[in-house]
């Protein structure tokens, strides 16, 4: 009897707990899951379960400074894809990227995956900043 009232207000703590959250960080939770996934999907297999690229071909994604200062580019690279050379962290990258066709939800949620992961912390990037950002690409 006495395991049952115990587990039922640990329980009742949980959806407290669960339930006091505001509305950012629910957004934020939701934006980096589904990132995580579209992460895995499409962006892993060359980026590194843990951002950090390879050797000199494909650059990491653990630059916080370069990820804050080109998160405009960066949506354009995930859509358009990456023709041109790029400097991340000092070292040059000269390898293609390839389009990823993927709407604009679901690079905001990779973006929102990416700037919060790898040692960076640059909070949720929603679909109408991708949307900005896109029409924004050269």
């Amino acid at each position: 009897m006495k395991l049952k009232v115990i587990a039922c207000i640990g329980f009742f703590l949980v959806v407290l707990i669960i339930s006091c959250q505001s509305d950012q960080e629910i957004e934020f939770k939701r934006y980096y899951s589904a990132g995580s996934l579209t992460y895995q999907i499409h962006c892993q297999n060359c980026h590194g379960v843990n951002g950090e690229g390879l050797n000199n071909l494909i650059p990491p994604l653990t630059d916080s400074v370069f990820l804050k200062t080109n998160k405009t580019v960066v949506a354009c690279f995930i859509k358009f894809g990456l023709k041109e050379k790029i400097t991340i962290s000092g070292k040059s990258f000269n390898e293609k990227m390839p389009p990823n066709d993927l709407p604009p939800i679901e690079i905001a949620n990779v973006l929102t995956y990416v700037t919060n992961s790898f040692g960076n912390k640059l909070g949720t990037i929603n679909e109408q900043q991708v949307e900005s950002y896109l029409s924004k690409c050269k």
